[in-house]
């Protein structure tokens, strides 16, 4: 069942968020019940924010509070067991195949381990350009003009369209999954956990590209960790989940020094980061 919401309004059309998560709960069933009562398990349980244009959101929490179930269901991997998803102001929680190929346009996801991520027998050209074949997006010369942009943008050499993901770096890997998220130029680009499966020496190094493109194409983003540290480096504001529950949420400066909730204190102190704190 889904709960309709009023949709989020504003005075001014423009400062209706990009995307809304109002009221949104994901329940499952667990084997761990008995045979005849199977345990219900609340991954997500009333969760609401929004994304303004612009704006990096970031969600922390340790391993099991519902931070990446959150993320499928904005990004329509998942239906959400109750509550709505608002794109501009619509409904779009459910969604027929048509309507997740549009919002397939404006909303793309970098994951956390590039090695899964990419076809490991497709080039990089083909990875690249398949999301503009799909949505047939310009020409044949277009298509393959915009690819040729898309690894400059994100700063690997041309040779790497002939590469497969298997001939690449962790960081090269990432790149390549980053230049494929905004082959069809989303408006929001959610990273789930895109530096945990890389070493540490190049984990600033795609952080800050990121930061780079966000601000060079006027990108939102949501970014998802569990290091807090490396969540207030790249947000302008925080949401702090736990047990599937938003505890905590206000810009960085907020968080750390007026945290109100003692689980937010405890990940600030259990998550030392080697990026520099400060914005």
């Amino acid at each position: 069942m889904t709960v309709t919401h009023a949709a989020p309004s504003s005075p001014r059309g423009e400062d209706v968020p990009i995307v809304a998560v109002r009221d949104v709960h994901v329940v499952y069933k667990s084997r761990l019940g008995g045979m005849f009562s199977a345990q219900r398990v609340r991954a997500v349980d009333g969760v609401s924010f929004e994304i303004r244009r612009g704006e990096t959101l970031g969600i922390v929490g340790e391993s099991g509070c519902g931070k990446s179930t959150t993320a499928r269901v904005l990004t329509g991997l998942e239906e959400p067991t109750s509550g709505q998803v608002f794109f501009r102001g619509e409904p779009v929680t459910r969604r027929t195949a048509a309507d997740r190929k549009r919002f397939g346009r404006v909303v793309s996801v970098v994951f956390q381990d590039p090695a899964t991520a990419l076809n490991a027998r497709m080039l990089v050209r083909d990875t690249l350009r398949d999301p503009l074949d799909v949505h047939r997006v310009g020409t044949p010369a277009q298509r393959a003009a915009r690819v040729k942009d898309l690894v400059a943008m994100v700063g690997l050499p041309p040779s790497a369209l002939e590469a497969l993901p298997s001939q690449l770096s962790g960081g090269q890997r990432q790149r390549v999954a980053i230049a494929r998220a905004l082959a069809l130029e989303p408006e929001i680009v959610v990273a789930d956990e895109p530096t945990s499966a890389l070493d540490v020496s190049v984990r600033a190094q795609i952080l800050n590209l990121l930061m780079d493109l966000k601000n060079q194409l006027g990108l939102s983003m949501v970014f998802i960790s569990h290091d807090i540290q490396t969540v207030r480096y790249i947000s302008d504001r925080i949401v702090v989940m736990n047990a599937g529950r938003i505890v905590e949420e206000g810009t960085p400066e907020q968080i750390f020094e007026q945290a109100q909730d003692p689980y937010t204190r405890t990940l600030m102190g259990a998550a030392p980061s080697l990026l520099h704190p400060a914005r």
